[in-house]
């Protein structure tokens, strides 16, 4: 598996991609080292110069240097790492509900893959006033998980909307949980605070 071509292929063309996804063996570390790791893992480098060296302003306070870089690369890739194994174990689990099939390497290739746009949005972090563009970005990724349900999960077409549906209530609910624990911790690490503490004015 190339990354590259399946990160472009699962963007661009994902209906064909599922198809090709499907028919591979859903290689759990693999997934996990070769395409999470690589991906978000950009994406943390990426949050990690543009908040160490260039900062963004956020109503008069300028948050930038080395340990807000820090911060918000270690987050953007422990979350990617835990949300990605937590929705998928979860989704695989609810997959009887809805008439699927349950298999956790398939449910781990859902996740991971339709996170892709959200990755390759984080790039924009280097630049963290364009962050929220990338955030944006994610949004496509529903678009792929609604796609990808039924090739890998084999989700009947009456079922669909409604694993859909509780799959991204799923994902929200982990990626909100998971990032919040990680703050806490990372925050706390760090000696930063959102509301005063380690940033300058200006």
């Amino acid at each position: 598996m190339n990354l590259i071509e399946r990160a472009k292929n699962i963007m661009f063309t994902p209906k064909t991609e599922w198809d090709a996804v499907n028919g591979e063996e859903a290689n759990i570390p693999g997934i996990i080292t070769g395409y999470v790791v690589p991906l978000a893992g950009a994406a943390a480098v990426a949050a990690f110069i543009g908040y160490a060296f260039i900062g963004v302003n956020v109503f008069g306070v300028r948050f930038k240097g080395m340990d807000w870089g820090l911060y918000q690369g270690i987050t953007v890739l422990a979350s990617a790492l835990l949300s990605v194994f937590v929705s998928a174990f979860v989704i695989d689990a609810l997959a009887p509900s809805f008439g699927s099939e349950k298999n956790l390497g398939k449910s781990v290739q859902l996740v991971a893959y339709s996170w892709t746009p959200g990755w390759v949005g984080g790039l924009l972090a280097i630049i963290p006033s364009l962050g929220i563009i990338g955030s944006l970005a994610g949004l496509y990724g529903l678009y792929l998980l609604y796609e990808g349900l039924p090739k890998l999960k084999k989700t009947p077409e009456d079922k669909k909307v409604g694993y859909f549906v509780v799959s991204l209530i799923v994902i929200i609910v982990v990626f909100w949980v998971i990032g919040l624990i990680l703050s806490k911790i990372l925050m706390s690490v760090f000696g930063l605070s959102y509301g005063y503490g380690n940033f300058s004015l200006g």
